[in-house]
This record gives C-alpha cells, sequence and structure tokens, in this order.
C-alpha cells in the first residue's frame, strides 16, 4: 500500500533552516507529483509546494516563494524541501501529499486543489521560535 513518511522536522531559530523528506513506497514515485502541505495550530491545511513527476516544474505558495525549495530524488522515492530563512509563521505539522492522478496537467491551479491528492503521511512538525 501506498506510505509516505515525513522527517526532518524540528525546533528552528528564525532565519534558520530546515531540511524535510518524505520516504514514498507502494507506488511508482516517479510516476506522479507530489506536494507539500502544512497545518498550523487552530488552521486549516495550507498547501505549501509542489513538483511534476520528472522534477522538472516547481510551484509554491506566495508566502514560501523564495525561501522554500521542493525536489525530489526518483531514484531514491524522496521528496525534500529545503527551508530557510525561516519564520515563526512556519510553524506548523507539514505533510507530504501524492498526486491522485498520472495524467493530470500540471498548473498551480492543480497543485494547490487538495482534492488532487489521495495520499498523506502523517506530518513532522516543524517549530520556530527564539
Amino acid at each position: 500500500q501506498v506510505q509516505l513518511v515525513e522527517s526532518g522536522g524540528g525546533l528552528a531559530q528564525p532565519g534558520g533552516s530546515l531540511r524535510l523528506s518524505c520516504a514514498a513506497s507502494g507506488f511508482t514515485f516517479s510516476s506522479y507529483a507530489m506536494s507539500w502541505a502544512r497545518q498550523a495550530p487552530g488552521k486549516g491545511p495550507e498547501w505549501v509546494s509542489g513538483i511534476n513527476d520528472d522534477g522538472s516544474d516547481t510551484f509554491y505558495a506566495d508566502s514560501v516563494k523564495g525561501r522554500l525549495t521542493i525536489s525530489r530524488d526518483n531514484a531514491k522515492n524522496t521528496l525534500y524541501l529545503q527551508m530557510n530563512s525561516l519564520k515563526p509563521e512556519d510553524t506548523a505539522l507539514y505533510f507530504c501529499t501524492k498526486d491522485s492522478s498520472l495524467n493530470r496537467p500540471h498548473t498551480i491551479a492543480t497543485m494547490t486543489s487538495f482534492q488532487n491528492y489521495d495520499a498523506w503521511g502523517h506530518g513532522t512538525q516543524v517549530t520556530v521560535s527564539s
């Protein structure tokens, strides 16, 4: 079955960095677009960033553009999120998620719609505080 296991979260100071990883199994990782989403305490889920199947196209929420970088290693079945210049408002539980379709066109509209994803990990906590 599909499994997505996030790691790499922790406590960081404002301005600091973290690198999140998502180990995928149970499906052909290289065939599917993937995304990162987050949920802060008391708030709904927020899409953060997405990447197409071969890594050639990346998409970002305005709130993270220029600070977070999504990437993937299809040989290792792993998705990454490099987080730099962290802010307290980045504090959240971060999830990776898998696109449900092999043939969906990858646009910011399709990437940001949670209805287009069919598997989620349990998340890794990121806390940004001094």
